[in-house]
């Protein structure tokens, strides 16, 4: 699980604190893209922010939820209502920090179930509480080398965004606000008859275009919305000579879930498809599209 993109893939980025583009200013802003995606592929487990010297603002460290004990920190066992007869969702710690100028309040969930799928379960955990504990971490060491200097905001919560007999759909929201602001979504599928979290290709036949399919829909989607406002630009058919940073193909890791109506959504972090002034973006994909491919 841990060289999945559900496992912290996420992204080194720079943040604009301008609210849009302009045309001219698209050569400069790829440009720095460029440098956080050289940055980030030596360090996929960590999501933080440095200062640029690109005209840009300076920005700071995402952090998601918990970790070990430090000075300032309490922790706190609260219930939340049954999701279903088989799982549910418990707050297993809230993570809280005031030291200074930094804050910091985090619930941490963690699923519940029958003993018959305790083992998985507990592997589902600590992937989620791995996810956590990176950024835990880096919040406390930023904390520890600024001694609390700067205005630092992090909030974490949880929500259940689906659930039916089979499947438990949790998703962490997490907003960083420093110079300016950052949010970020995880979204843990959960199997309520084994406890595992799923996987894209868990949902499709094995050997079937699905990846193709699901691309060329995106990419599809991309265009028409360029298309329809200039001022949404997405890393995708570059004539410039940075064709390097293009989307081209979704990964089997992708954050991604299923709506109610069985249409996916797929999400993208901050700088992932788009420039970071378009924040997180996410595409619908109509079942109708995939359903063939469906196992």
């Amino acid at each position: 699980m841990e060289n999945r993109k559900d496992d912290l893939q996420q992204m080194l980025k720079e943040k604009y604190e301008e609210v849009k583009v302009p045309k001219e200013a698209k050569e400069r802003m790829k440009m720095g893209m460029e440098q956080a995606k050289e940055e980030n592929k030596k360090n996929k487990k960590v999501v933080y922010f440095r200062r640029a010297g690109l005209g840009v603002a300076a920005a700071c460290l995402g952090v998601v939820a918990l970790a070990n004990v430090s000075a300032g920190t309490s922790y706190a066992l609260q219930k939340i209502p049954v999701i279903g007869s088989i799982a549910k969702v418990v707050t297993f710690r809230d993570y809280t920090d005031s030291t200074k100028n930094f804050e910091a309040s985090v619930e941490v969930p963690q699923i519940k179930d029958t003993a018959e799928n305790a083992k998985e379960l507990e592997k589902t955990n600590k992937t989620i509480q791995e996810y956590a504990d990176e950024f835990i971490s880096r919040y406390e060491n930023d904390l520890k080398e600024t001694e609390g200097v700067g205005n630092y905001e992090l909030k974490s919560t949880y929500q259940v965004i689906r659930e039916d007999e089979q499947e438990l759909v949790l998703e962490i929201d997490t907003i960083v606000v420093m110079a300016s602001g950052a949010e970020y979504k995880k979204v843990f599928n959960i199997d309520k008859n084994t406890g595992k979290i799923k996987m894209l290709a868990d949902y499709f036949k094995e050997d079937s275009n699905y990846i193709d399919v699901l691309t060329k829909e995106i990419k599809r989607q991309m265009r028409e919305q360029m298309k329809a406002d200039e001022e949404k630009i997405y890393f995708l058919d570059s004539d410039d000579g940075l064709d390097e940073m293009d989307f081209k193909k979704l990964s089997e890791d992708a954050d991604f879930y299923f709506d109610t109506d069985g249409n996916l959504v797929v999400l993208f972090d901050e700088y992932e498809v788009a420039p970071g002034y378009m924040g997180l973006v996410s595409f619908t994909i109509n079942r109708s599209v995939f359903e063939s491919l469906l196992s």
